[in-house]
Protein backbone atom coordinates (compact mmCIF):
# COMPACT_ATOMS: atom_id res chain seq x y z
CA UNK A 1 0.00 0.00 0.00
CA UNK A 2 2.93 2.28 1.05
CA UNK A 3 4.59 1.73 -2.22
CA UNK A 4 1.55 2.14 -4.43
CA UNK A 5 0.71 5.27 -2.98
CA UNK A 6 4.26 6.81 -2.96
CA UNK A 7 4.29 6.35 -6.96
CA UNK A 8 1.17 7.77 -7.14
CA UNK A 9 2.46 11.04 -5.24
CA UNK A 10 5.57 10.52 -7.88
CA UNK A 11 3.59 10.85 -10.95
CA UNK A 12 1.74 14.15 -9.81
CA UNK A 13 5.67 15.80 -8.76
CA UNK A 14 8.56 17.39 -10.58
CA UNK A 15 11.18 15.37 -11.09
CA UNK A 16 13.11 18.60 -9.02
CA UNK A 17 10.67 18.55 -6.15
CA UNK A 18 11.68 14.97 -5.43
CA UNK A 19 12.91 16.06 -1.91
CA UNK A 20 12.40 15.44 1.39
CA UNK A 21 11.34 19.52 1.68
CA UNK A 22 8.35 19.27 -0.41
CA UNK A 23 4.85 19.84 1.50
CA UNK A 24 3.70 16.88 -0.22
CA UNK A 25 6.11 14.27 0.79
CA UNK A 26 6.20 15.68 4.38
CA UNK A 27 2.24 14.97 4.06
CA UNK A 28 2.50 11.56 2.20
CA UNK A 29 5.23 10.82 5.17
CA UNK A 30 3.38 11.53 8.35
CA UNK A 31 0.58 9.76 6.52
CA UNK A 32 1.73 6.92 6.00
CA UNK A 33 4.61 6.84 9.07
CA UNK A 34 7.36 7.40 7.38
CA UNK A 35 9.80 9.91 7.47
CA UNK A 36 10.06 12.54 4.47
CA UNK A 37 13.33 11.54 3.31
CA UNK A 38 12.73 7.51 2.99
CA UNK A 39 9.62 8.88 1.11
CA UNK A 40 11.58 11.25 -1.16
CA UNK A 41 14.51 8.60 -1.62
CA UNK A 42 11.73 5.91 -2.57
CA UNK A 43 10.36 8.35 -5.28
CA UNK A 44 13.75 9.16 -6.45
CA UNK A 45 14.35 5.30 -6.42
CA UNK A 46 10.97 5.12 -9.19
CA UNK A 47 12.65 7.58 -11.20
CA UNK A 48 15.16 4.67 -12.19
CA UNK A 49 12.41 2.79 -13.79
CA UNK A 50 11.27 5.46 -15.80
CA UNK A 51 12.81 5.53 -19.37
CA UNK A 52 12.82 9.29 -19.94
CA UNK A 53 14.44 10.26 -17.07
CA UNK A 54 17.10 7.30 -17.70
CA UNK A 55 17.77 7.65 -21.62
CA UNK A 56 19.17 11.93 -20.19
CA UNK A 57 21.83 10.17 -18.43
CA UNK A 58 19.45 10.73 -14.46
CA UNK A 59 19.49 7.31 -12.80
CA UNK A 60 17.51 8.35 -9.32
CA UNK A 61 19.06 6.67 -6.90
CA UNK A 62 19.37 3.38 -9.04
CA UNK A 63 18.00 1.32 -6.28
CA UNK A 64 14.70 -0.21 -7.46
CA UNK A 65 13.44 -2.88 -5.51
CA UNK A 66 11.54 -5.79 -7.46
CA UNK A 67 8.22 -4.44 -5.90
CA UNK A 68 8.84 -1.45 -7.53
CA UNK A 69 8.93 -2.63 -10.50
CA UNK A 70 5.87 -4.65 -10.12
CA UNK A 71 4.15 -1.19 -8.83
CA UNK A 72 5.82 0.64 -12.10
CA UNK A 73 4.25 -2.47 -14.74
CA UNK A 74 1.12 -2.68 -12.95
CA UNK A 75 0.41 1.04 -13.13
CA UNK A 76 1.44 0.87 -16.66
CA UNK A 77 -0.87 -2.13 -17.51
CA UNK A 78 -3.85 -0.27 -16.18
CA UNK A 79 -3.81 3.54 -15.15
CA UNK A 80 -7.08 4.03 -14.13
CA UNK A 81 -7.75 0.88 -11.86
CA UNK A 82 -4.49 1.68 -10.17
CA UNK A 83 -4.50 5.27 -9.88
CA UNK A 84 -8.27 5.21 -8.73
CA UNK A 85 -7.17 2.18 -6.11
CA UNK A 86 -4.44 4.62 -5.03
CA UNK A 87 -7.39 7.65 -4.82
CA UNK A 88 -9.12 4.89 -2.14
CA UNK A 89 -6.42 4.12 -0.16
CA UNK A 90 -5.24 7.53 0.46
CA UNK A 91 -8.92 8.58 1.13
CA UNK A 92 -9.52 5.70 4.07
CA UNK A 93 -5.92 7.22 5.72
CA UNK A 94 -6.70 10.61 5.86
CA UNK A 95 -9.77 9.82 7.05
CA UNK A 96 -8.94 10.35 10.57
CA UNK A 97 -6.14 12.84 10.41
CA UNK A 98 -7.69 15.74 8.22
CA UNK A 99 -10.21 16.37 4.74
CA UNK A 100 -11.10 13.59 3.02
CA UNK A 101 -9.78 15.13 -0.45
CA UNK A 102 -6.04 16.95 -0.18
CA UNK A 103 -5.21 20.23 -0.06
CA UNK A 104 -3.69 19.83 -3.41
CA UNK A 105 -6.52 17.93 -5.07
CA UNK A 106 -9.44 20.07 -3.31
CA UNK A 107 -8.03 22.91 -5.32
CA UNK A 108 -8.27 21.08 -8.64
CA UNK A 109 -11.82 20.57 -7.56
CA UNK A 110 -12.29 23.94 -6.72
CA UNK A 111 -12.89 24.99 -10.94
CA UNK A 112 -15.79 22.24 -10.60
CA UNK A 113 -18.73 23.39 -8.06
CA UNK A 114 -20.25 20.20 -6.67
CA UNK A 115 -22.96 21.86 -4.33
CA UNK A 116 -25.75 21.06 -6.43
CA UNK A 117 -25.66 17.62 -6.91
CA UNK A 118 -25.84 14.83 -3.77
CA UNK A 119 -25.30 11.28 -2.86
CA UNK A 120 -23.90 9.17 -5.37
CA UNK A 121 -24.44 11.40 -8.30
CA UNK A 122 -21.95 13.94 -6.02
CA UNK A 123 -19.44 10.67 -4.96
CA UNK A 124 -18.80 9.72 -8.82
CA UNK A 125 -18.47 13.23 -10.22
CA UNK A 126 -16.28 13.76 -7.16
CA UNK A 127 -14.25 10.68 -8.13
CA UNK A 128 -13.93 10.96 -11.85
CA UNK A 129 -12.86 14.83 -11.07
CA UNK A 130 -10.11 13.76 -9.03
CA UNK A 131 -9.05 11.28 -11.96
CA UNK A 132 -8.73 13.56 -13.88
CA UNK A 133 -6.87 16.31 -11.60
CA UNK A 134 -4.59 13.26 -10.95
CA UNK A 135 -4.07 13.09 -14.77
CA UNK A 136 -3.31 16.89 -15.34
CA UNK A 137 -1.03 17.02 -12.06
CA UNK A 138 1.00 14.12 -14.23
CA UNK A 139 1.18 15.94 -17.54
CA UNK A 140 1.47 19.55 -16.69
CA UNK A 141 4.61 18.43 -14.21
CA UNK A 142 6.55 16.54 -16.67
CA UNK A 143 6.51 19.13 -19.08
CA UNK A 144 7.29 21.60 -16.24
CA UNK A 145 3.91 23.39 -16.50
CA UNK A 146 4.73 24.15 -20.27
CA UNK A 147 2.42 23.97 -23.68
CA UNK A 148 4.98 21.21 -25.77
CA UNK A 149 4.44 23.19 -29.04
CA UNK A 150 4.15 26.93 -27.89
CA UNK A 151 6.13 27.46 -24.44
CA UNK A 152 3.58 28.97 -23.03
CA UNK A 153 3.43 28.48 -19.22
CA UNK A 154 0.52 30.13 -17.79
CA UNK A 155 -1.38 27.72 -15.81
CA UNK A 156 -4.87 28.76 -16.63
CA UNK A 157 -4.31 28.35 -20.86
CA UNK A 158 -2.56 24.94 -19.87
CA UNK A 159 -4.80 21.57 -21.08
CA UNK A 160 -3.76 18.65 -20.20
CA UNK A 161 -4.41 16.86 -23.66
CA UNK A 162 -5.19 13.36 -24.21
CA UNK A 163 -3.73 11.88 -27.39
CA UNK A 164 -5.57 9.23 -27.52
CA UNK A 165 -9.63 10.42 -26.47
CA UNK A 166 -10.68 9.95 -23.36
CA UNK A 167 -13.77 8.27 -24.66
CA UNK A 168 -11.04 4.53 -26.06
CA UNK A 169 -8.55 2.55 -23.86
CA UNK A 170 -10.21 3.10 -21.10
CA UNK A 171 -7.13 2.14 -19.16
CA UNK A 172 -5.07 4.64 -20.88
CA UNK A 173 -7.27 7.45 -19.71
CA UNK A 174 -5.02 8.21 -17.02
CA UNK A 175 -1.42 7.59 -18.27
CA UNK A 176 0.41 10.02 -18.59
CA UNK A 177 2.18 8.94 -21.85
CA UNK A 178 -1.08 9.59 -23.37
CA UNK A 179 -1.02 13.09 -22.72
CA UNK A 180 0.61 16.39 -23.59
CA UNK A 181 0.90 20.01 -22.44
CA UNK A 182 -0.83 21.76 -24.77
CA UNK A 183 -2.49 25.65 -24.70
CA UNK A 184 -5.83 25.69 -24.97
CA UNK A 185 -5.25 26.76 -28.23
CA UNK A 186 -3.18 23.68 -29.38
CA UNK A 187 -5.11 21.47 -27.55
CA UNK A 188 -8.47 22.31 -29.67
CA UNK A 189 -6.12 22.45 -32.79
CA UNK A 190 -4.55 18.92 -31.60
CA UNK A 191 -8.04 17.30 -30.69
CA UNK A 192 -9.74 18.50 -33.66
CA UNK A 193 -7.23 16.78 -36.11
CA UNK A 194 -5.83 20.12 -37.02
CA UNK A 195 -2.11 19.02 -35.75
CA UNK A 196 -0.58 15.92 -34.50
CA UNK A 197 3.06 14.08 -35.03
CA UNK A 198 5.38 12.66 -36.60
CA UNK A 199 6.78 9.48 -34.78
CA UNK A 200 9.63 11.75 -34.21
CA UNK A 201 7.79 13.95 -32.02
CA UNK A 202 7.77 16.80 -35.05
CA UNK A 203 4.08 18.76 -35.64
CA UNK A 204 2.31 18.31 -38.69
CA UNK A 205 0.07 21.15 -40.15
CA UNK A 206 -3.42 19.64 -41.46
CA UNK A 207 -4.23 20.96 -44.98
CA UNK A 208 -7.07 22.40 -43.64
CA UNK A 209 -4.86 24.46 -41.54
CA UNK A 210 -2.30 25.86 -43.72
CA UNK A 211 -4.49 26.83 -46.45
CA UNK A 212 -6.55 29.25 -44.81
CA UNK A 213 -5.04 32.44 -45.49
CA UNK A 214 -5.46 34.30 -41.98
CA UNK A 215 -2.99 36.67 -40.03
CA UNK A 216 -3.22 34.91 -37.31
CA UNK A 217 -2.82 30.96 -38.54
CA UNK A 218 0.29 32.41 -40.36
CA UNK A 219 1.42 33.88 -37.18
CA UNK A 220 1.49 31.74 -34.41
CA UNK A 221 0.63 28.27 -35.85
CA UNK A 222 1.95 27.47 -39.61
CA UNK A 223 5.42 28.23 -38.35
CA UNK A 224 4.99 25.15 -35.97
CA UNK A 225 5.49 22.63 -38.73
CA UNK A 226 8.59 20.58 -38.58
CA UNK A 227 9.10 21.84 -35.39
CA UNK A 228 10.05 19.02 -32.39
CA UNK A 229 8.01 19.40 -29.32
CA UNK A 230 9.75 19.77 -26.12
CA UNK A 231 9.97 16.55 -24.65
CA UNK A 232 8.51 15.80 -21.10
CA UNK A 233 11.31 15.11 -18.21
CA UNK A 234 8.71 12.23 -17.77
CA UNK A 235 6.64 9.89 -19.42
CA UNK A 236 7.63 10.61 -23.08
CA UNK A 237 4.60 10.20 -25.56
CA UNK A 238 3.99 7.21 -26.37
CA UNK A 239 4.88 6.05 -30.17
CA UNK A 240 1.06 4.15 -30.09
CA UNK A 241 -0.96 6.78 -28.73
CA UNK A 242 0.66 9.14 -31.50
CA UNK A 243 0.14 6.81 -34.25
CA UNK A 244 -3.25 6.36 -33.67
CA UNK A 245 -3.93 10.08 -33.22
CA UNK A 246 -2.47 10.24 -36.64
CA UNK A 247 -4.24 7.63 -38.04
CA UNK A 248 -7.50 7.78 -36.74
CA UNK A 249 -8.58 12.02 -35.95
CA UNK A 250 -5.71 14.20 -38.11
CA UNK A 251 -7.37 15.36 -40.72
CA UNK A 252 -4.93 14.61 -43.76
CA UNK A 253 -4.98 10.80 -43.06
CA UNK A 254 -9.07 10.91 -43.60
Amino acid sequence: MQLKLAFYLYCQLPFGKLHSRNPEIIELATLIERTPSAVAMKLVNFASLDPAITSTGRSGLGNASALDREIWNEFNANWEEAASECYELRTALEADKQPVISQQVTMELDEFDLQDFTGETKRVMTTQRVKQAFFRRAVLSSYQGRCCMSGLSEPKLLIASHIVPWSKHKEHRLNPRNGLCLSALHDKAFDGGLLTLTDDFRILISKALSQRKESFIEQVLLPLAGKVITMPERFAPAPAFIAQHRAEIFLDDR
